[in-house]
Parts: structure tokens; sequence; C-alpha cells
């Protein structure tokens, strides 16, 4: 999808009519907007596990993906561990970046503006001790997550900043890592 501006066309990859016009049809019609995502994780071997990703539900009924995903997972050496694969925590920072950087690319195809260049680098501070059971004041996960953009752009700091708040604005990532989410662990 290209955009026309003053400037000329812009093309960040993103198709913003098919966008807008989701919109409209979920407005339409509320309950196609409900979507169940899924992931199977199994077990490899020690702290290493394969999650596969395909199937979800959307627009009433059942989708299959293209391809099949595989996302591993393990620890690093310095836990005893073959050091495979990235921590979950890393691919919780992986899944915000690339949540945030969609969303800059989306938001800069919708206000026609041309990208050059996104690059998030995020940070995610944790104290081992609490996953250790060694102190229950110690929270498991992250205490705090720094994002930083780099972005070349044809517009100005004001506009790349309003970017980046548009899709902290609309990120399930972010939404997910800082607001209460309803957890339900079962055994089958």
């Amino acid at each position: 999808m290209t955009t026309q501006t003053h400037n000329g066309t812009v093309s960040n990859g993103i198709n913003t009519e098919a966008l807008i016009g989701a919109r409209v049809a979920f407005a339409e019609m509320p309950e196609a907007a409900s979507f169940t995502f899924r992931s199977i994780c199994d077990w490899v071997a020690g702290s290493e596990s394969r999650n596969t990703i395909n199937g979800y539900f959307g627009l009433g009924q059942d989708h299959e993906r293209k391809q099949t995903f595989t996302i591993r997972s393990d620890h690093p050496e310095v836990f005893a561990a073959p050091d495979t694969a990235p921590t979950p925590p890393e691919i919780v920072l992986s899944a915000l970046a690339s949540c945030l950087t969609g969303g800059v690319a989306a938001v800069a195809q919708h206000r026609g503006i041309q990208l050059r260049k996104v690059r998030a680098r995020v940070e995610g501070d944790m104290d081992m001790r609490g996953i250790l059971g060694m102190d229950p004041e110690i929270r498991n996960g992250f205490s705090a997550v720094r994002v930083t953009f780099e972005i070349e752009a044809d517009a100005s700091d004001d506009d790349i900043r309003a970017l980046i708040a548009q899709s902290q604005k609309r990120s399930a990532v972010f939404d997910l890592m800082t607001n209460p989410t309803n957890v339900h662990v079962a055994v089958a």
C-alpha cells in the first residue's frame, strides 16, 4: 500500500486501507473482532522447550496459518543450561519490540510518513533471587523495562515521538505487560 502526501508517495509496507476497513467491519459486527491465539509448548529436555504456533480463532471461525512457526526457549550456561535458545523473558522483550515497531510502521503509513530505519532496543531488569525463591518480596518478573527507538524518517522529532506514542497506545504486547491479565493454568 502506498500513500500520497504533499511530499510524494509513502510506502512502509502497511495496507492502512485494509486496517481501516477492518475497523469499519468490526464496528458493524463486534463479535467478529474476538480472536483467540494459540501456542503449543513441548518440553525438549532440561530447561529447553519448543513452542509451535499455527492455528487461531477469528472472524467467527478457526484459521490455519500458511506455515507453522516454531519458537524455542532455553536458559543460559550461567544457570547450568545448554544455552540453545533465548530465555522466555527475552522472547517477551522481543515480542514487545516487534509489536511496537510494527505499530510505528502502521501509524507512519497512515500519517504519510516515509520510514527509512526503525530499530527498537529493549532491556528488562530482573532479580534472579525472585525466580530462585530466595526472597518472597522480590518479584519473579521484570522490575523495569526500557524501550529506546532509533528512527530515521521524513518527519520532525515531534512527529516521530507521536508515532511512538500512538504505537504504544495501540500495542497489544505493551498492554499485556502493563495491565493485569487473567491467566488460568490447569492440568488436562
